[in-house]
């Protein structure tokens, strides 16, 4: 049974730009358990399920060598539907290009580069939804863009004053207030993009007055680009000096 924490480990990491190959390996699970829980609105609820053998199970192993010995070469599924339905094979189509998927070599992934700061230059902070309703939970993640450590803490709503809270106690946990944080679209910083020009933006009142008086910069990651919102070269971002 995997745990809330690994839960948010596993939406940080995303976040950040890993894999999901890159996320099972750093938090100990499985691919699949790891494409669940980012395909799921909510926390995932486990179900025993009855494994069930396919039409396409006596010829698997056939299908296996027959791939191996082309290697490198990959041969087409309906070259091989031809070869299997003269064995007897009944089945459909589908199930033999989701079998023959899964032999697929998987491509590399894109490797992921630091976008470093100075030590405590910038923070990037976002919230993890995890479920609405009656019963709300989200996660307030904070992560400093030189060390990255991550302060988090699960919150029941995502209001100005609890955004502020946060901000109060991670202050407190990384020991000092950074001079800039990186923010995405959340509405309780800002509540219009461009408004007055490029690069002028309406802001809530209540978290500007709030940046002010600790002594930090807003930073906005540009629209439409989750990703640099992440720690990847070239980084650029609208800023607002407060």
């Amino acid at each position: 049974m995997i745990t809330d924490e690994v839960y948010v480990e596993i939406e940080l990491l995303r976040r950040h730009g890993l894999s999901l190959r890159r996320i099972a390996a750093e938090v100990g699970c499985a691919v699949n358990t790891v494409r669940a829980h980012l395909a799921s609105p909510g926390l995932p609820r486990y179900a025993r399920k009855v494994q069930r053998v396919t039409k396409l199970a006596p010829f698997e192993a056939y299908l296996r060598e027959r791939q191996a010995a082309a290697h490198p070469h990959w041969i087409p599924a309906s070259v091989l539907m031809r070869e299997i339905v003269a064995q007897g094979y009944q089945g459909g189509a589908s199930q033999l290009r989701a079998f023959m998927h899964m032999l697929k070599p998987a491509q590399p992934s894109e490797p992921v580069v630091r976008f470093e700061t100075a030590p405590g230059h910038q923070m990037q902070v976002d919230w993890v939804e995890f479920r609405k309703g009656a019963q709300p939970l989200y996660a307030f993640c904070a992560t400093l863009g030189y060390s990255r450590m991550s302060y988090v803490e699960f919150v029941t709503d995502m209001k100005v004053t609890t955004l502020i809270g946060c901000h109060e106690r991670s202050f407190a946990a990384f020991g000092g207030v950074v001079r800039q944080v990186l923010y995405d679209n959340m509405k309780t910083v800002v509540l219009e993009r461009d408004v007055d020009g490029e690069g002028a933006h309406r802001y809530h009142a209540g978290f500007l007055d709030y940046a002010r008086h600790a002594g930090f910069v807003i930073k906005l990651c540009r629209p439409y680009r989750a990703r640099t919102c992440g720690f990847r070269p070239n980084v650029t971002a609208d800023s607002e000096i407060v």
